[in-house]
């Protein structure tokens, strides 16, 4: 599995310890990470509204199949990404939450709080968060004798987030002021991201276009 780790302006300089217990947690489940967003405060600068363009861009090109992101209070990062399609996005500040997401939603992207509540201990916090987002099977529901209508309701919910947003992923991305866009897009990291693992070539040629 393909994970992007993506962090903005407010909490770049943690970038270092969150990637290296995500890298850690894939490490063991064979999975790779791509480090796309902000690496440190000199970095190119995004806000969590860049975010949820990025990490629209990498899952809907399937340059990625997991996004973990986040903001201070990861609240943000959590609005963000969730309006925008084939983006569905869980809100996590402990390991329950990570398992509990996984197993009733199975979503593609999970928020963390990177100021709030992180203190000491806080490399444990996300170790442990990580393990339970990405060990073990996906979508059973929780307890087990909920499952039936917490996969179907998790399905419908998809159904109805479709309906609302009719048109197609590209049109969307379209309509987004450009050099909002633009500026998502600049990070070399995720271009190179995009540009080796994406599979969808009308996104890519998009993206290609506004840095040209």
């Amino acid at each position: 599995m393909n994970i992007a780790l993506m962090m903005e302006n407010s909490q770049a300089a943690k970038n270092t310890i969150v990637v290296e217990q995500l890298q850690a947690v894939a490490t063991v489940n064979h999975d790779t990470v791509f480090n796309v967003g902000m690496s440190d405060e000199q970095d190119h600068h995004l806000t969590y509204i860049h975010l949820g363009i990025m990490a629209s861009i990498l899952l809907n090109a399937k340059a990625v199949d997991f996004v973990v992101t986040g903001c201070g209070t990861g609240q943000g990062a959590l609005m963000s990404l969730n309006i925008h399609p084939g983006v569905v996005c869980g809100y996590c500040l402990e390991p329950a939450d990570a398992f509990l997401f996984a197993q009733i939603n199975n979503g593609n992207a999970l928020s963390l709080a990177f100021a709030k509540g992180f203190g000491w201990g806080a490399e444990l916090n996300l170790r442990y968060m990580f393990e339970k987002a990405f060990t073990g099977r996906k979508g059973e529901g929780y307890p087990a004798d909920r499952k039936e209508p917490q996969v179907r309701n998790a399905g419908i919910l998809n159904q109805v987030k479709k309906a609302v947003i009719k048109d197609n992923y590209l049109d969307t991305l379209k309509a987004i002021d450009s050099e909002l866009v633009k500026t998502a897009v600049s990070g070399a990291r995720f271009q190179q991201c995009l540009f080796e693992q994406g599979k969808d070539r009308e996104i890519i040629a998009y993206v290609k276009s506004l840095l040209s």
